[in-house]
């Protein structure tokens, strides 16, 4: 769940089209559709011991092989073929459907923020099960791994594909590692679902992109006195953080930017030999984020140049401008028919949606792609994310799951029964791996 913006639930009037509802009638009156439903409720006890299974092996982001070994067979004693970890470390597979039908992707995320060495091992107190990842993306990885249960307990075929897994780096640095290698190596994704801990009314249909950059101002440095005159890296950073400071971005779409972490000198009577700085830039739209990276970046260098130029030299002070994180915006319309099947599950299970804001998860890249793509919850309470007080409550968890599986049916269909919403846009069918995009 890591760089995901606060979110601010307003439950906002949204109509449904007469085709999807139509879909989801048949879909609710369906005996395998209920069957399906019935066993996620059945087997919520059994995906909680499996989510803290799953938290107890540490999977810190760039570290993930342990947890991603272990799931890869999960994966493959359900059933799912060709499962494979590819050269970052996904792990994916297929559950194929009956032919010619739209390519699915349900999957969770493998990382979590937390260093090596940290006790994810849970504890229960009073109802709340208490450990570092348990709910991001514990739940995520648990939720992926009872919907393949319950399709196979109800015989469920689907008319399209599904490419069932996880992706190793959503967290933090590591900048969607997972998700953006997945998506350079195949060309046939016509629609893409992640899970995240969180209530099964949401829908995170929109992606906050960001650019961070840790910045580096060096210099010739000396005595704060002896040497009074040279040029400072200190002094330089200040003049940038200054002007950053100034900035006017748009209210909406919602653009911002910080100084999150600065550094340099070695002590009160030095003029420093660097001085740092580590910027996030974030927005909704790509454009605006590009349009701000731009401002940022000339006043970096302006802030050199002003620098060397109040003490008449000429290259004192260089800079250095190191790319660190790079996470797209992606924005698609609320009436796409991935929003509207999320909607409709929603609704199905006796919920009113909620068209959550923009937030960074796997998502961003296939929205920013053109890619149908949403972020649901896996139901359950939740909270202290990122914390070592990280909690779940699976009390009627399973209301996030049978949601989950609902958009899954509408979208890619269910044999005999309706055809699927999603369309097949993808240019052409690939292999799991090694595919060409």
């Amino acid at each position: 769940m890591s760089e995901k913006s606060i979110i601010d639930k307003s439950k906002q009037e949204y109509n449904v089209s007469t085709e999807v509802k139509e879909v989801y009638k048949l879909l609710r009156s369906n005996s395998q559709v209920e069957k399906g439903l019935s066993f996620l409720r059945k087997d919520n006890d059994y995906t909680t011991n499996e989510q803290i299974e799953l938290t107890a092996i540490q999977a810190p982001t760039f570290q993930e092989e342990k947890r991603g070994i272990y799931y890869q067979e999960k994966l493959r004693n359900l059933g799912i073929e060709n499962v494979e970890i590819d050269e970052v470390g996904n792990v994916f597979g297929i559950r194929t459907g009956t032919g010619n039908g739209p390519t699915l992707v349900l999957c969770a995320h493998l990382d979590t923020v937390f260093p090596e060495g940290t006790d994810t091992v849970a504890k229960n107190i009073d109802g709340k099960i208490y450990a570092p990842g348990i709910a991001d993306d514990g739940r995520g990885l648990a939720s992926v791994l009872t919907i393949i249960r319950a399709l196979n307990d109800a015989n469920i075929q689907t008319v399209g594909d599904l490419i069932i897994g996880a992706t190793v780096g959503e967290e933090g640095l590591g900048d969607l590692l997972g998700v953006k290698t997945f998506f350079e190596n195949r060309n046939d994704i016509d629609g893409f679902i992640s899970i995240e801990p969180g209530e099964p009314d949401r829908i995170i249909y929109l992606g906050t992109g960001s650019k961070r950059y840790k910045v580096s101002f060096r210099g010739p440095g000396g005595h704060s006195f002896g040497n009074f005159g040279t040029p400072s890296p200190i002094h330089a950073l200040g003049r940038a953080i200054a002007k950053i400071a100034s900035l006017e971005t748009p209210v909406n779409p919602k653009t911002t930017y910080n100084v999150g972490l600065i550094n340099g000198g070695t002590s009160v009577n030095t003029i420093a030999e660097v001085g740092e700085m580590v910027i996030d830039l974030r927005s909704n739209s790509q454009d605006e984020l590009v349009a701000l990276e731009e401002k940022v970046v000339n006043i970096i260098e302006e802030a050199a140049e002003e620098e060397n130029l109040r003490w008449k030299k000429v290259n004192d002070i260089t800079v250095d401008l190191e790319l660190v994180g790079n996470r797209p915006a992606g924005v698609q319309n609320p009436e796409s028919i991935i929003v509207q099947a999320s909607a409709a599950a929603t609704s199905a299970i006796g919920f009113e949606q909620i068209l959550s804001d923009a937030g960074s998860t796997d998502s961003n890249v296939p929205i920013n792609l053109g890619i149908p793509a949403v972020t649901l919850g896996g139901g359950g309470d939740s909270g202290g994310y990122h914390t070592l007080n990280e909690y779940y409550n699976p009390t009627d968890a399973y209301y996030g799951v049978q949601k989950i599986l609902l958009t899954i049916l509408g979208l890619v269909g269910l044999e005999n029964v309706t055809l699927p919403l999603l369309s097949k846009i993808a240019s052409g069918k690939s292999d799991i791996k090694n595919s060409e995009h």
